[in-house]
């Protein structure tokens, strides 16, 4: 089975659930949310999430609560 489509990438998990709509904004949310983002305290693009609102820097350590799924004012 196929991960995904041209139009719904990874969302094609759901099948033909939901609509086209609903899973093209998912995924624009799920791009955005799984990129490297840059860390307030040391600005390296080493920023990742760990869990909800939980975000972790690779290289300083730095751990801190942002948002559900990006950091701080994105």
């Amino acid at each position: 089975m196929a991960a995904g489509t041209k139009k719904v990438g990874t969302t094609g998990r759901f099948g033909a659930r939901y609509g086209l709509k609903i899973k093209q904004k998912v995924l624009e949310v799920e791009k955005k949310q799984k990129k490297k983002h840059e860390c307030p305290r040391c600005h390296k693009l080493q920023l990742k999430r760990l869990a909800k609102g939980i975000w972790s820097c690779k290289k300083c350590k730095y751990t801190f609560a942002g948002r559900a799924y990006w950091p701080l004012g994105e």
